[in-house]
């Protein structure tokens, strides 16, 4: 009825099969196709004919002109694409709607798949990954200070960061994802850098004999151009990145609007807010160090 590839023809360096279909006046109706002749061998060893009719029955029914199976399960596929709005909040209006008005048999159940079930499981694996990271961050900043208020004071520059970076997202209209998280991670390092550069600094200041407060305006004030100037060329050179609406600037315009924003607001922040918790906790550390050690050195009279 549908043809079948009988021989194939070349064509110089061209293949075509050449299909076989039945004459149309033989498969144009129903009746048609009940009348069309079969060969079976009869007893003697010849062949006749009977009509299809006799061995089979003909009928026009609706159904699926063809079952997808996946892991021995029947299923059928229905896809759309997003425009527009991100993926998630759409799939998350789809997923109401259809609760609410679609009633399902029993035996049938929707599965979100696609890209959707792609971006579930790369969150489920970063609330795993960003936890970790974290914590070797930290780890290798108490190797490096050897305590760990200036470990966590480097690592204050990461919220800063990350307020650029949302910030960034909300201006230019972005949804978070995959993409975006992997801006956050890129300025997570970013952020300790520059956090190490402070403290290191701070740490050579107090070395030389100057007091809490000194060394914090002095540090911020000897590192500001440092952290600047990094901050530009990152940011710089990701910003057409960030603005650019060609093919493929779905994925990389996320990760570049996250980066550049976090580069050009994180690090002014940074400069502005962590030299005052520098002042506030290691003025209070050297305090405690300083009345702890004056009572160690007195002596019973």
């Amino acid at each position: 009825m549908s043809g079948a590839v009988a021989t194939t023809v070349l064509e110089g360096d061209r293949q075509f099969g050449v299909a076989v279909r039945l004459n149309p006046k033989y498969r144009g109706s129903i009746d048609a196709i009940r009348n069309v002749k079969v060969a079976y061998q009869t007893p003697s060893g010849a062949n006749a004919y009977i009509p299809l009719s006799e061995v089979a029955d003909i009928t026009l029914d609706t159904g699926a002109s063809f079952i997808y199976r996946e892991t021995s399960q029947r299923y059928i596929p229905i896809k759309f694409s997003v425009r527009g709005r991100d993926l998630g909040s759409t799939v998350k209006e789809a997923q109401a709607r259809i609760a609410r008005t679609v009633k399902l048999p029993n035996g049938y159940r929707v599965e979100w798949a696609g890209e959707f079930d792609d971006l579930q499981k790369a969150k489920q694996r970063l609330m795993v990954v960003v936890p970790i990271t974290l914590l070797l961050i930290l780890v290798l900043l108490y190797g490096l200070f050897n305590t760990l208020l200036e470990s966590l004071l480097a690592l204050a520059g990461i919220p800063f960061a990350i307020g650029g970076g949302l910030i960034a997202l909300y201006l230019s209209g972005l949804a978070f994802s995959v993409s975006a998280a992997i801006g956050f991670i890129s300025l997570f390092g970013v952020a300790v850098m520059d956090g190490i550069l402070n403290i290191t600094y701070f740490r050579e200041l107090r070395a030389q004999g100057m007091d809490v407060a000194q060394a914090v305006f002095r540090g911020a004030e000897q590192r500001m151009r440092p952290m600047l100037m990094t901050a530009l060329s990152a940011g710089v050179g990701l910003f057409p990145a960030a603005i650019s609406h060609g093919i493929g600037s779905q994925v990389q315009r996320p990760l570049a609007t996250v980066v550049v924003g976090g580069m050009f607001i994180g690090p002014l922040l940074l400069l502005v807010v962590a030299p005052a918790l520098r002042r506030i906790f290691l003025a209070r550390q050297t305090a405690e160090s300083s009345d702890g050690g004056g009572a160690g050195d007195a002596e019973p009279t």
